[in-house]
């Protein structure tokens, strides 16, 4: 059977308070015993209830005047850096999913302009199909894999020379760099094709908004 949630909210009925009051003192008490004996830090409990004449102090009054005399000894500096209130924690909660959020996003949207890029590649999709919010994302992706395609063939250039270099010259043609060159040049053919399509999908785009307003004017 699971437990009911219970609901933060103050307790009208005087005796269920009172009750409730015993039942979680005993808890919190029982929490602070383990949290000194298992990490070794210096802990006292003070509580000042209706229910009791004198405030109730634990594990003992010297004990809880070493505590405060060693917390009225450090520093405002100290006292303050790991001190927050409730508006101060949900905010960093709030700051920290947010971040974590917009991280998602991205990596969401890099992921689906990647699928319509290699749709373009493929022929099942055309540039002038794209909405033209998203062409900036598009063209990102695209310059981004670019980058790596140069970068790619930059590398198989120089393993490539210096693999010949240890070759005798007799030896050495150049059909086996030809591959790689071809290769290189093709899909950066490619990305540039498409970036082209783009470019003239946004001025396509501008010129019909252009014309709109023209009409709309007359």
């Amino acid at each position: 059977m699971t437990r009911q949630k219970v609901k933060m909210a103050f307790i009208e009925n005087e005796t269920a308070r009172k009750s409730t009051f015993k039942k979680r003192k005993k808890g919190v008490l029982k929490k602070a015993h383990e949290l000194g004996t298992l990490c070794g830090v210096p802990i006292c409990v003070i509580i000042n209830s209706a229910y009791e004449q004198n405030p109730e102090v634990w594990p003992s009054r010297e004990t809880a005047n070493q505590v405060v005399s060693q917390w009225k000894t450090m520093s405002v500096m100290d006292k303050t850096k790991k001190m927050v209130n409730q508006e101060t924690f949900l905010q960093q909660r709030i700051t920290k999913a947010t971040e974590s959020w917009k991280k998602f996003r991205k990596e969401n949207k890099e992921l689906e302009m990647k699928n319509v890029m290699f749709d373009c590649l493929s022929g099942k999709t055309m540039v002038s199909r794209i909405e033209k919010t998203e062409l900036r994302d598009f063209v990102y992706v695209i310059e981004q894999y670019l980058k790596d395609v140069i970068h790619r063939i930059e590398i198989l250039k120089r393993n490539e020379e210096s693999s010949t270099a240890l070759v005798p010259v007799a030896a050495t043609t150049t059909s086996s760099v030809m591959p790689v060159v071809e290769m290189g040049s093709s899909s950066v053919g490619f990305y540039d094709r498409i970036r082209d399509q783009i470019q003239s999908t946004l001025n396509m785009k501008q010129t019909t908004k252009d014309l709109d307003l023209n009409k709309k004017q007359w």
